[in-house]
């Protein structure tokens, strides 16, 4: 595998607000905070869920041949001599051409989308612009053509986007949102948003206080500054989120690299 893409976050995570909010609190300023806690919890939960900014590849079509140790690779050939066992214990040769796959019996169209993706924004076949019935996203990223026709094996990479003999795919990264990451996002947005009002920063009085004697009273507080290096908010629900899908503390995905595998070329200058 490739190095995993890591896009920052472009549109804030879906909120339901469940706290009262001051009649002098805009939408605008809704918006502004919820964007905040879409960022936080993003790096907070190690840089994984989605949707991402939108990213450009312009791929090639995975070779059956990419598959093999290139020392098994046999050039002009049909193809090299992989013996195995069957299950009724007789020897055959395993079959790589036609990349036929684990469960298919014919060859499978497909191109590796370093991911996991989040959803295809648009496929781009030189002018045309395939709709999304042409192709479906199999695992985590390949794009599987449907189509009836194939992706093209290689393109001019001299040449613009939309042009002829060109391959141009959008689209984003990130696992997918459900109700408890909703539910986290939206305690955060309140919870900024009453502390940081308008103000350009948000003001805690006695945000490092950790301990408070008055009238005989002695009161021992959590210091902040240590819930935050630990990567949390101090926040329950939001806490309890992070704690379930990051429960290591990891600030990236995880990664592989291989010399074998090719990498798909970026389309700089894109969102």
């Amino acid at each position: 595998m490739t190095t995993p893409l890591q896009r920052d976050v472009c549109d804030p995570w879906p909120i339901d607000l469940c706290c009262t909010l001051s009649d002098d609190v805009t939408p605008e300023l809704i918006a502004r905070w919820q964007m905040v806690a879409s960022l936080l919890l993003w790096r907070f939960s190690g840089r994984r869920w989605g949707p991402s900014c939108p990213v450009t590849v312009r791929p090639c079509r995975k070779s059956c041949m990419d598959l093999l140790p290139r020392s098994l690779v046999s050039w002009g050939a049909a193809g090299p001599w992989i013996p195995y066992i069957g299950t009724d214990g007789q020897w055959r040769n395993a079959s790589v051409c036609g990349c036929t796959g684990d469960c298919s019996c014919g060859e499978i169209c497909e191109i590796y989308l370093p991911g996991p993706v989040y959803d295809i924004v648009s496929v781009q076949d030189g002018v045309d612009v395939l709709p999304d019935t042409a192709y479906r996203v199999d695992n985590s990223g390949d794009l599987i053509r449907t189509d009836g026709e194939c992706w093209p094996t290689c393109q001019d990479m001299s040449a613009a986007p939309g042009e002829e003999n060109t391959l141009t795919i959008t689209y984003r990264t990130g696992l997918q949102l459900d109700e408890s990451a909703t539910a986290a996002v939206s305690e955060l947005t309140c919870h900024l948003l009453r502390g940081c009002g308008g103000s350009c920063g948000c003001t805690a009085s006695g945000r490092n206080v950790t301990r408070l004697t008055r009238q005989g009273v002695q009161l021992d507080m959590a210091d902040p500054t240590l819930i935050y290096s630990e990567g949390r908010t101090g926040l329950p629900l939001t806490d309890l989120w992070l704690a379930s899908v990051n429960p290591y503390g990891l600030s990236s995905p995880s990664r592989v690299y291989s010399v074998d595998f090719p990498r798909h070329r970026i389309q700089r200058g894109t969102p």
